[in-house]
């Protein structure tokens, strides 16, 4: 089917090639046909990722295409980079508000998935105006008024959490985990030494084919802690690994009892166990029996570190939701016993998924959409009490590790001051990555386990009685010097701690930092039209006394010829390898290519001045490959990308210092060579 796919989208991209050089075929004929190309590939083939391009393009071409603008929105929903879907949705509701009767509910969730919460809450009430108006109108586009009251109250909650962060430092595990594809569903062993997930890279696959959204199977993958380093990851082998799905949902402490969900034939799903036997190999996978398994699906599951209790997600009937979370106890002949709904504290009339009970014994925490969340899945945890028999203090863990898209599949470590699990972020390879999140140094000298703090509210002293360093920030257009409203973030480089940046005016922006040493932030700036831009600021450890430190930048509108450094892409010596921390500038680059769909750029590389011209012509070449690589690998289509090598020609700095100097020469610009 995928072969008859690309045959047909090579065919038509030709015709529409000919046509266009022969007949100069207007933008909106263009359009028009890309449109098509796109509707073949999102509704025959359900490879998302791929029509998504041809819509960004045809609204591009032809901004009054009212069906490419809609199509672009609502793919871009249904895939990544969720927040662009609000521009698409505007353009259709300017063109002609009539076009669906919800696009107003549809402005709101792009806005709330871009942590607009107000903006949000505006479009939201406006559609709920409109169907109130228009009681009569029954077609499927209608939506149901609880959904919307439900999407309200997620964005007022959402205005709290991101008010308010937790200082949790959130990293991303590194890339001999992760891949450019969805890796998820992170679980590790008591020592931490053992890491087994689930992904959808292609390489070291079982099947070479794809499924049917356009993404290899779901294989389990194993890497392992060597020197406090993890081993590239390798798929965990064919005793556990099917040619179709298998993902893993839990690891016993110890390391050598792995459970999987796996796909049944009628369209349900089953949980198994697979041990690890003294040979170092794992058991052919058992189904748990009936009292966990049904004939409806059973989807995640956690063991206790006793081993006598398992908490488990299904959507079986005479629950509060359509997934609800179970618990079973071990009987006296070592079987599973019948399961018991853990009840409406917990569960709610949305689903609830992802158990995982810590190893106190008591702290359970799971994902839900429902409760006082802001979007999607959001992380939960709550604490049994043995008096009361009953579960209390639910607690939402926060933004940011909670966002408006979904947050599922969190483990903790057995000392309590870190967990696991997957998230789009970025500084992410490509779809979700895993990372490990850490509690902050406020809680090094306490016996608290994982949860939100707040200890950041209102950038007040902390428990030491540290004042906040101030930040205040102007951000300006550097043609006229007007002020811009743009997308601001702080993060803290060593730790990856996000602190919550607000607006003050136009162009005005605070920040609020508590921290006991001196250490450098990443500030990210970013708006429509302009180039992004990442900067590296030091600030002072906090003292006694208050702080206040005044900051200004200019942002450069893209226009063809405008050049820039990209900051952070930087290389050791006589190597063009990307590293980590690069991620995060790479995706910024991505994510303006794909907002520009028409723009061409060219990546050029750089070196220092050691060694021969040819040979570092040839190395700084390496190195612009290496960023286009990446673009490519992101989708970006490699006819928009143009490589150069300038060797040691073009330095910033001087060549006598390392950090300061040869470091800064081994870079890579890209130039804009068209819009």
């Amino acid at each position: 089917m995928l072969n008859r796919y690309y045959i047909f989208i090579f065919c038509t991209i030709c015709v529409i090639a000919s046509t266009s050089s022969i007949h100069g075929q207007d933008d909106a004929q263009t359009a028009a046909d890309y449109v098509e190309i796109g509707d073949e590939i999102y509704f025959n083939q359900r490879a998302f990722e791929e029509a998504k391009t041809y819509y960004i393009q045809a609204a591009e071409l032809d901004p009054t295409n009212i069906k490419a603008n809609y199509m672009a929105g609502k793919v871009h929903l249904e895939t990544t980079n969720k927040d662009q879907a609000t521009d698409y949705f505007l353009k259709v509701y300017e063109l002609d508000p009539s076009y669906r009767f919800d696009i107003l509910y549809l402005i709101g969730q792009g806005y709330q998935l871009s942590l607009e919460f107000e903006k949000a809450l505006e479009y939201y009430q406006l559609y709920k105006i409109k169907a109130q108006n228009d009681q009569d109108y029954v077609g499927a586009d209608r939506i149901p008024g609880e959904m919307v009251d439900r999407r309200i109250y997620e964005c007022e909650n959402g205005i709290q959490f991101t008010t308010y962060p937790e200082g949790y430092s959130i990293v991303n595990i590194g890339s001999k985990v992760n891949s450019e594809w969805h890796d998820f569903a992170p679980v590790v062993n008591e020592q931490e030494t053992m890491l087994i997930f689930t992904t959808r890279r292609k390489d070291g696959n079982l099947n070479p084919d794809v499924h049917t959204d356009n993404f290899a199977f779901e294989d389990i993958f194993i890497s392992t802690k060597q020197d406090s380093t993890w081993s590239s990851a390798a798929n965990i082998g064919e005793v556990i690994n099917t040619p179709f799905h298998d993902s893993n949902i839990a690891l016993s402490a110890d390391g050598k009892r792995l459970y999987l969900y796996k796909d049944i034939e009628d369209g349900t799903s089953d949980i198994y166990l697979s041990e690890l036997m003294p040979d170092s190999v794992w058991s052919t996978p058992k189904s748990l029996g009936p009292n966990i398994n049904s004939e409806f699906s059973e989807k995640s599951l956690s063991v206790s570190n006793s081993g006598d209790i398992v908490f488990f997600s299904s959507d079986r009937p005479g629950g509060h939701g359509e997934l609800d979370i179970y618990y079973s106890l071990k009987n006296s002949q070592g079987k599973w016993g019948p399961a018991t709904n853990l009840g409406p504290s917990i569960n709610t009339e949305y689903d609830e998924d992802s158990p995982f009970i810590d190893y106190d014994g008591k702290t359970l925490y799971f994902s839900s959409r429902g409760g006082m969340g802001m979007g999607g899945y959001d992380i939960f945890k709550t604490e049994f009490d043995s008096a009361s028999s009953s579960w209390t203090n639910i607690v939402n863990l926060g933004y940011p590790i909670n966002t408006p898209d979904d947050d599922i599949y969190f483990v903790g470590t057995k000392e309590g001051k870190r967990g696991y699990y997957a998230s789009v972020r970025e500084d992410g390879m490509g779809y979700t990555d895993i990372y490990v999140v850490s509690v902050p140094y406020t809680d090094i000298n306490t016996k608290e386990r994982l949860g939100p703090k707040n200890y950041l509210k209102k950038g007040q002293d902390d428990e030491s009685g540290l004042k906040a360093v101030n930040l205040n920030i102007t951000v300006n257009d550097y043609d006229d010097n007007t002020p811009l409203d743009a997308t601001l973030q702080l993060r803290r480089i060593s730790d990856n701690v996000v602190f919550n940046v607000v607006k003050s005016a136009t162009g005005k922006y605070t920040v609020a930092v508590v921290h006991p040493e001196a250490a450098e932030y990443m500030l990210s700036m970013e708006k429509d039209g302009y180039l992004f831009k990442n900067i590296t600021i030091s600030l002072p450890a906090s003292t006694g006394q208050p702080q206040l430190i005044t900051r200004t930048f200019e942002l450069n509108k893209l226009r063809t010829g405008l050049s820039s450094i990209l900051r952070n892409i930087y290389f050791d010596f006589d190597k063009f390898t990307l590293k980590q921390e690069s991620f995060a500038e790479l995706n910024k680059l991505e994510r303006m290519l794909r907002e520009n769909p028409n723009m061409r750029i060219e990546l050029a590389g750089h070196t220092d001045f050691i060694g021969s011209d040819q040979y570092n012509v040839q190395l700084s070449v390496k190195r612009a490959s290496a960023v286009v690589d990446f673009l490519i690998n992101k989708g970006i289509s490699p006819t928009r990308l143009e490589t150069k090598g300038y060797g040691k020609s073009r330095p910033i700095a001087s060549n006598d210092d390392e950090v300061d100097g040869r470091e800064l020469n081994r870079r890579v610009e890209f130039v804009i060579l068209s819009q």
